[in-house]
């Protein structure tokens, strides 16, 4: 078995763009150095600018694609993203309740980054109730981590982010990281939480223009270094090294917005070799 790289499995919808999604799950575990398995969630229709529409995959279909290569493969961790129906959500949160030494890695994508709703109220709710107290590490964004809490939240308009942290971690969940993208501070400020409170907050300069796929990025790459058997404090940091440096080479190949480089260390090799060859 000792030839054989660790696996990890997403949950996710399929982007024709892959800049984000299933492709962008793929990718980056690819590039992580583990084997991906892939469970289609939903169908997109979408673009580098945002989502016009989503067909959920038939929760069963779901089930059936999961308990297939589950059956056949052994897999060092699990990865979710879009879920597409409240049905999928019962479907995967009763798959995984198989695996409960597995580390689940949760990137709850509950709108697009253009702002396109991508998950109901009660789809929210079954998330709260079914999938976070399986969770792992659960890796919201600012926006939506202030979501999570909103049912048990009304008095609050724009709670402080620590105070979301701790409020998910009693939903269930081991750990979160919550991302500052969204925050209006001059550094991203990217803060992971356990049970203990802070963890460790890094911060990375902030680069121009917006991104196609950098939570399935970071979510993926999580998992996949999870997968590699570091802990989770070292796989949250080097996550983030590797998706601020696909961010940063980053490219815009449509009229919408920058989709990340996953592959910018074999690109980056290659130039210099060919750089290396010329000067010879």
């Amino acid at each position: 078995m000792s030839d054989i790289p660790p696996i990890v499995l997403t949950f996710a919808a399929t982007d024709p763009s892959c800049g984000a999604g299933m492709q962008a799950d793929i990718l980056t575990i690819a590039s992580m150095g583990c084997h991906p398995l892939a469970v289609v969630t939903g169908i997109t229709v979408q673009d580098t600018s945002g989502v016009d529409d989503v067909q959920p995959v038939d929760a069963e279909w779901v089930a059936d694609q999961a308990r297939a290569v589950l059956e056949d493969m052994p897999v060092a961790a699990f990865k979710i993203g879009l879920l597409g129906s409240l049905e999928n959500v019962a479907a995967i949160a009763e798959v995984i309740s198989d695996y409960p030494d597995v580390p689940l890695v949760f990137d709850p994508v509950l709108s697009s980054g253009r702002g396109d709703e991508l998950a109901s109220e009660d789809m929210v709710d079954a998330m709260r109730e079914l999938l976070l107290p399986q969770t792992t590490i659960l890796t919201p964004n600012s926006l939506e981590a202030r979501r999570l809490i909103q049912e048990e939240d009304n008095d609050q308009d724009d709670p402080e982010l620590g105070e979301c942290a701790k409020r998910i971690l009693r939903l269930g969940c081991e750990y979160v990281l919550i991302t500052g993208t969204h925050e209006q501070t001059p550094k991203v400020v990217n803060t992971l939480y356990g049970e203990r409170g802070l963890v460790r907050s890094d911060s990375w300069p902030r680069l121009p223009g917006i991104y196609h796929g950098s939570g399935c990025t970071l979510a993926s790459a999580i998992a996949a270094l999870l997968a590699n058997g570091l802990s989770m404090e070292d796989a949250v940091h080097e996550a983030q090294e590797y998706t601020w440096e696909a961010l940063k080479y980053g490219f815009r190949p449509g009229m919408g917005q920058h989709i990340p480089d996953r592959l910018f260390w074999a690109r980056d090799e290659d130039a210099e070799e060919d750089e290396s060859e010329t000067r010879h």
